[in-house]
């Protein structure tokens, strides 16, 4: 046997053992993480999702929450639902593909497909219209539910969302790679969970630096969900086509009528906030943004009072979320996580997104 011949039965053999280490893993994930929700067939997709209806005498219109990319519904669910529980109608998916959501054959595939998505699944549960809130990735999609169902848009809140070309379009490589037919999937069923594993409390660290990460917020927000081959899949194609996305729908953004609310911090390493926010905050008219000094990428853990905040301001509420971010600001001025670790993500010297 010539060492060729040797080195490719090596390889096969390693992805072989790979695929196992996934399987196993992601019986480990699901057993570890079962679905917390019910369950609607929506357009030949069965979608997760939690639905809080309201109390008598809620106080808040119905409240509707997209959560971001290689999230899944606890992520926003946990820190936000007892703050607004007993105040409004609530309603938490996994997006098509991720979490315990399936994708659908053929079907959303696009942000605005998924938009369509959400607000199939609004009328299923009798909900007419809602205060739409979208951290990150789910930023795009709240964009697209504004422009296709206004009717059912009662108010937007966007949390460190993205939104707008950034400057070369680029994303990480291993998105770039699973969306690439077959060799994304193989790449999904043998490295991905092994290798996503390793750095799963490094990179989740890094989107809240600088601010601390809960000890238990991996397990509790199901975050390794994301690891499963077919979700990771999902997740890759809807990065892949987002710069796209945000190409074509940002000129629109100034149709939207709802009133809106931009929640940002001028240390997020995830997005650059200073194309995507201060973009949203322009481009939507009477749009407020809520600038929070020393605040990373995650609004909805770190500061969620200042959610809710937003979103009484959204239902038309006298909030001064201005001095709510001073609040915030005061308290975490000090946070310090990952310093020297994480490097602060600076705009590439390029013409900006079209304004």
């Amino acid at each position: 046997m010539n060492l060729i011949c040797a080195a490719f039965l090596f390889l096969i053999a390693l992805l072989f053992a790979l695929a196992g280490i996934t399987r196993a893993g992601v019986r480990l994930i699901e057993r570890r993480n079962p679905p917390v929700g019910e369950f609607a067939d929506i357009d030949g997709a069965r979608i997760h999702y939690v639905h809080i209806p309201a109390p008598a005498g809620a106080d808040l219109p119905p409240v509707v929450f997209i959560h971001g990319a290689s999230a899944n519904l606890k992520d926003q669910m946990l820190p936000l639902r007892p703050l607004l529980e007993g105040r409004a109608e609530l309603l938490f998916l996994d997006r098509p593909g991720l979490g315990w959501s399936e994708r659908g054959s053929g079907r959303n595939e696009t942000l605005a497909a998924q938009a369509d998505t959400v607000a199939a699944l609004m009328d299923r549960l009798g909900i007419t219209g809602a205060i739409i809130v979208g951290h990150s990735f789910g930023g795009a999609i709240t964009t697209a539910f504004a422009r296709e169902h206004p009717e059912k848009t009662l108010g937007l809140v966007f949390l460190a969302p993205v939104s707008h070309p950034w400057p070369g379009g680029a994303t990480a490589w291993y998105y770039r790679l699973t969306a690439v037919p077959a060799v994304g999937w193989l790449f999904s069923e043998t490295v991905a969970y092994p290798a996503g594993m390793l750095q799963i409390g490094s990179a989740t660290a890094c989107v809240f630096s600088p601010n601390h990460m809960p000890g238990d917020y991996i397990g509790k927000a199901a975050i390794p969900l994301v690891l499963r081959p077919r979700a990771f899949r999902a997740n890759a194609r809807d990065v892949a086509q987002l710069y796209d996305y945000v190409r074509a729908a940002s000129p629109g953004y100034r149709e939207i009528r709802a009133p809106t609310v931009v929640i940002s911090g001028d240390r997020d390493k995830v997005v650059y906030a200073t194309i995507h926010s201060v973009g949203l905050g322009r481009d939507i008219p009477g749009a407020e943004l809520v600038w929070v000094r020393n605040l990373g990428h995650k609004p909805d853990w770190t500061a969620p009072g200042l959610v809710v905040g937003a979103v009484e301001r959204a239902a038309g509420a006298p909030v001064d979320l201005q001095a709510m971010a001073s609040a915030v600001e005061s308290r975490i001025a000090g946070d310090a996580q990952g310093a020297g670790r994480y490097p602060e993500l600076k705009v590439p010297d390029a013409e900006l997104a079209p304004g």
